[in-house]
């Protein structure tokens, strides 16, 4: 299936063709992330992850952050930091 003409609504929503939705795995419900970019939009499904997923996630985030000197009390710090530099 190549390229699809949609329509926006007013609310500025969008409908995916079923055969597209079909052909990708995309089911009710399913989660979408939008890139905007100076060429158009791309979406992309997002995987769902289980619960085991996302506590090995955390496990290898928190042995990272043990491996470079973080501490749970640095996290307000660091993330006013990145606040900072992603102001205009």
């Amino acid at each position: 299936m190549g390229a699809v003409v949609l329509t926006v609504l007013p609310n500025g929503q969008v409908s995916l063709p079923s055969e597209m939705c079909r052909k990708l795995s995309i089911e009710s419900g399913a989660k979408l992330v939008a890139y905007a970019s100076e060429d158009g939009i791309v979406l992309k499904p997002i995987a769902n992850s289980s619960d085991q997923d996302f506590a090995e996630r955390l496990d290898e985030a928190r042995e990272w952050a043990a491996s470079v000197g973080y501490q749970e009390s640095d996290v307000d710090d660091i993330i006013k930091e990145v606040r900072k530099r992603k102001r205009p």
